[in-house]
């Protein structure tokens, strides 16, 4: 894969983004997206092969590490070829790992570099406080949850990769495939090796578009329009290939939730900056909004409440509940 264009994505001030790669005798990488800790861990061993390309790459697991393993897989190689050790699972990792890790870091081999990859929790604090307290670069791969930072994560895919995405494309895949990273990742992957020029969202479509119908964001999208028939349509279609109420409920509530955002935004309530939302998210809310009155968009609000009450646990048939959310959403917009 190319180099990664430096993208915003889920980060902390503490460190630096996953895809900001650096070399150093030692480098913690920290998240709970296993995706973007491997991407992390992979942009270093590639900066140590790009700086020699002889480097021997050696793994360790936490969760086995005998004592002494780190010296010896840190020590220079026979033929004194650089080494970049990856310590894997450092959070489950032994008390050997961690009393090892604390004793290298204070007089880590410079020709050496290893990398610790934790991922998330409190296992491990003091290790984790001696490495960064050394001054060790850290690199963050935290869950990427924002339907903003998503929409960032694929156009920053395209952009590594040195190709055009239209908006509502990038839209179309998030919508069909944003609950799993990886997956979304790999459809980012598929769609630039099978296709040539710039991805449309009807390219979209014609890979994912079943996968996009089946979602409660298509239903959404037609409430939201005011489209009752085609709303109910595409929720008995999402309920048939085994798409559960309980994320049409909050597909819609995002999707009104926006909506209130933006509402609020324009009232003067919030600066476009503090919404959480992607550009193509906030223009398609402001154009929604001219067919709904704040009276309409508070009975929808509502009824998506008591839909979500229902298929908690509140009501015999969720089904129904769903439906009858639809239909009020769609008939509170204004013709």
């Amino acid at each position: 894969m190319p180099p990664a264009t430096k993208r915003r994505t889920a980060t902390t001030p503490s460190g630096r983004s996953w895809d900001e790669p650096t070399l150093a005798p030692v480098v913690l990488v920290r998240g709970a997206e296993p995706l973007l800790t491997e991407r992390a861990v992979d942009g270093v061993v590639r900066l140590a092969r790009e700086r020699d390309p002889e480097v021997e790459k050696v793994e360790l697991e936490g969760a086995t590490y005998g004592a002494g393993q780190l010296a010896v897989a840190a020590s220079p190689s026979l033929f004194g070829e650089a080494k970049v050790v990856v310590v894997r699972s450092a959070e489950a990792g032994t008390e050997e790992l961690m009393a090892d890790l604390i004793s290298y870091v204070a007089a880590p081999d410079e020709e050496t570099v290893v990398v610790v990859v934790h991922g998330g929790g409190q296992r491990g604090k003091k290790m984790l406080d001696t490495v960064t307290r050394s001054g060790a670069p850290v690199m963050v791969g935290e869950p990427v949850t924002k339907d903003a930072e998503k929409a960032s994560f694929v156009v920053g895919e395209f952009k590594a990769a040195r190709r055009r995405i239209e908006a509502e494309a990038v839209r179309a895949l998030v919508d069909a495939l944003g609950t799993d990273l990886r997956e979304l990742a790999s459809a980012c992957a598929q769609l630039v090796a099978d296709t040539t020029g710039t991805v449309t969202v009807d390219t979209v479509d014609r890979y994912y578009g079943g996968r996009v119908e089946a979602t409660g964001f298509r239903v959404a999208d037609a409430a939201v329009a005011g489209d009752a028939g085609a709303a109910v349509a595409l929720l008995r279609h999402a309920l048939d290939t085994g798409l559960d109420p309980v994320p049409i409920v909050a597909a819609l509530a995002l999707r009104l939730r926006n909506l209130a955002k933006v509402a609020a935004m324009r009232g003067g309530g919030l600066a476009a900056k503090d919404l959480g939302m992607a550009p193509w998210q906030v223009d398609r809310a402001r154009k929604d909004l001219r067919a709904w009155t704040p009276e309409g968009l508070a009975a929808a609000i509502s009824a998506v409440a008591q839909a979500d009450a229902d298929v908690k646990g509140e009501a015999r048939d969720t089904v129904f509940a769903v439906e009858r959310a639809v239909l009020t959403i769609a008939r509170s917009r204004r013709s």
